[in-house]
């Protein structure tokens, strides 16, 4: 196990923080200045950086002088309780499985997410509370994954994106009942209220709302609107109240522009958006988050007809594609863009292609991590405790090896893996 010590090594075996322990890098990213600062020691104390100095001679406890360290890096859209899968195997599994099935199953995708580099992530939506019940067992430490700030139950309308019970027979429609509010379906203001603080009920740390159709959802748009206006400001009041930030599922440019209007605070994919959308942004200050990456997995899979319904293929095969040109549009005309994948929709530990993503669309190497590190601690609300390795901050490093700002797909290649001062991945 070179490049760790007996320290290092004892800290992965006990899943906990030593009280004070040391890590040498060859070089440290300061994601704010830009700039790589050479052999420094960074001081950690029970999970948070405390200093950083030039390397001395004794060694660290953790030794990555050959390395290139980063900030852990923050994923802005994923959905760790579920993973792609053909649409007969995902038929089968809403049949016969239980809510403790796909929660044992999230235990892996947590674990594998969190070894990829990422060490927070904002989960945007799940059923039956299980990625709140995630995010709990991560901070219990009683499972390796990354910090999570989670939407618990996203909130559509009746039979939009994201109501469960859309494509049941009616049989099985009847034998359920209607989804209500608490269950993240909607109509109408009063129930956009009571669904929103339904989600402080459950435990939410934010709301997630699908402004238009989806792709994978079993029905025909992928882009009209499905929110009123007096329901999104609705929910903007009430998620105010509340403390929360809404991000905004939408693909539709109507819908896109709606959010906006109502002052939501970020928009997931945003593929239509148009000049007077990107003027919204602008004027509003909401954040863009692309999901590059499960565009391009769902345009990849709608050419196999064996994976993804009759009804979802064309909206996969017509929307997918797009994202990466509106990711290029919006980043050439200044939007804040935070870093999202939409892991789940695609195999979760992939989620740094996206950076290779973003720089082949145009953005500089330095300005994709900065999206997923300090541009994302923005959108969280955690600007001076992550998105950065500084005095006060978490301690959350990766390393690889190379220069990443001259190589980003390197950063699919992450060697070392700490947060909050417990190493969970190491050289081999």
């Amino acid at each position: 196990m070179r490049g760790v010590s007996v320290l290092g090594l004892l800290v992965v075996l006990n899943g906990a923080a030593a009280a004070s322990q040391t890590v040498d890098c060859g070089r440290l990213l300061d994601v704010k200045a830009g700039v790589w600062r050479e052999r420094v020691t960074v001081t950690v104390d029970n999970g948070v950086v405390v200093s950083i100095a030039p390397t001395g001679a004794a060694r660290g406890d953790v030794d990555l002088g050959a390395r290139s360290c980063l900030p852990g890096f923050i994923d802005m859209h994923v959905h760790l309780t579920d993973e792609t899968q053909k649409q007969a195997d995902a038929l089968r599994a809403a049949l016969t499985q239980d809510p403790a099935d796909l929660a044992y199953r999230s235990v892996a995708y947590a674990e594998r997410t969190l070894k990829a580099g990422f060490t927070t992530v904002r989960d945007l939506g799940a059923p039956d509370g299980l990625n709140i019940s995630l995010k709990r067992a991560i901070a219990s430490g009683a499972i390796p994954g990354p910090r999570m700030y989670t939407a618990g139950t996203m909130i559509a309308t009746t039979g939009g994106h994201g109501d469960h019970s859309n494509g049941l027979s009616r049989a099985l429609g009847k034998a359920k009942g209607a989804p209500t509010p608490y269950e993240g379906v909607i109509n109408g203001a009063d129930d956009a209220r009571e669904a929103v603080r339904a989600r402080y009920k459950e435990g939410a740390d934010l709301v997630k709302i699908t402004a238009t159709g989806g792709v994978l959802s079993q029905a025909a748009s992928g882009q009209n609107s499905q929110f009123t206006d007096e329901e999104l400001r609705a929910i903007a009041a009430t998620a105010k109240d509340y403390g929360f930030r809404v991000a905004v599922h939408a693909h539709g440019v109507e819908g896109i522009k709606r959010a906006l209007r109502a002052g939501l605070d970020s928009i997931e994919h945003g593929t239509y958006m148009d000049d007077e959308a990107i003027a919204l942004f602008k004027k509003s200050g909401a954040y863009y988050v692309p999901t590059i990456s499960a565009g391009k997995y769902v345009g990849e899979k709608s050419r196999d007809a064996d994976y993804y319904s009759p009804l979802v293929r064309p909206k996969a095969a017509a929307i997918g594609p797009l994202i990466q040109a509106t990711f290029a549009k919006a980043y050439k005309a200044g939007v804040k863009i935070a870093f999202g994948t939409d892991a789940g929709v695609f195999p979760h530990g992939d989620n740094a292609r996206e950076f290779a993503y973003m720089v082949e669309a145009g953005m500089p190497a330095l300005e994709a991590i900065r999206s997923a590190t300090l541009t994302a601690a923005e959108l969280l609300n955690q600007s001076g405790r992550l998105g950065a390795v500084e005095p006060g901050y978490a301690a959350d490093i990766v390393a690889v090896d190379g220069d990443p700002l001259k190589d980003i797909t390197l950063l699919q290649q992450v060697k070392f893996v700490m947060k909050d001062g417990v190493v969970y991945k190491q050289p081999r």
